[in-house]
């Protein structure tokens, strides 16, 4: 096959296909012959020349999910029409209702049995979306007294561990009921750490991922 003028094409058939693999094999049980089979028409020296290792393509899958919401979170976090609790409560909305939590939620309905991939998402959430996003929208909560914190980084990291990890269907799977309690926990912490984000909207939208999990989850057992 002729090499591609446009490298970029290449690049982002090769993400798309790893990521569809990761998500339906695991990271682990994905090779990069996988992936050259999926494609059909690269080889593995054309993977190569653009990405030097698995761990490469993962770390440049992460963000892909999330793009389509980045224009609407950069409006928000500009915007001088909100305080700063308004925009974290918007902020959060949004990426909860990005389609790429959706995509993951379908195919990846136990992120426990693909660690490399939740390992990823975790330091991008640490390095790169708080100290880029929501610690800046707190520190702006704090200063126009929307937000009551003197913490803005520790409530940044301990607000989106949380939310990534601890009430995420994906990885501690619950019932309607146990997913309730959780929820109502937690929305009790988040108040208590000066960042009143969580509402009904919120578990609406999380209780709705987490019946999809479970019906996927159940669809993949049987």
């Amino acid at each position: 096959m002729a090499r591609n003028k446009n490298p970029e094409i290449t690049i982002n058939r090769i993400l798309d296909t790893s990521m569809d693999l990761f998500l339906k094999k695991g990271y682990d049980n994905t090779t990069i012959q996988d992936i050259v089979d999926a494609l059909g028409d690269l080889s593995k020296g054309a993977i190569y020349h653009h990405f030097k290792s698995k761990e490469e393509i993962i770390e440049a899958v992460i963000p892909r999910l999330y793009d389509s919401s980045d224009s609407q979170l950069l409006k928000i976090k500009e915007s001088t029409s909100y305080t700063g609790l308004e925009k974290l409560k918007q902020t959060l909305i949004i990426s909860l209702k990005n389609p790429g939590q959706e995509k993951l939620a379908m195919a990846a309905p136990n992120l426990m049995k693909n660690p490399r991939f939740l390992t990823q998402q975790l330091y991008n959430t640490i390095e790169d979306i708080v100290p880029k996003l929501i610690e800046p929208i707190i520190r702006e909560g704090i200063k126009d007294g929307s937000i009551v914190s003197d913490n803005s980084k520790e409530v940044a990291e301990t607000f989106m561990i949380l939310m990534n990890v601890w009430i995420n269907p994906a990885i501690f799977h619950s019932t309607k009921e146990e997913f309730k309690n959780k929820f109502t926990f937690f929305k009790k912490l988040v108040e208590d750490l000066g960042i009143p984000v969580l509402d009904d909207n919120v578990f609406r939208v999380l209780e709705r991922y987490r019946s999809i999990i479970e019906r996927e989850r159940k669809k993949k057992l049987s």
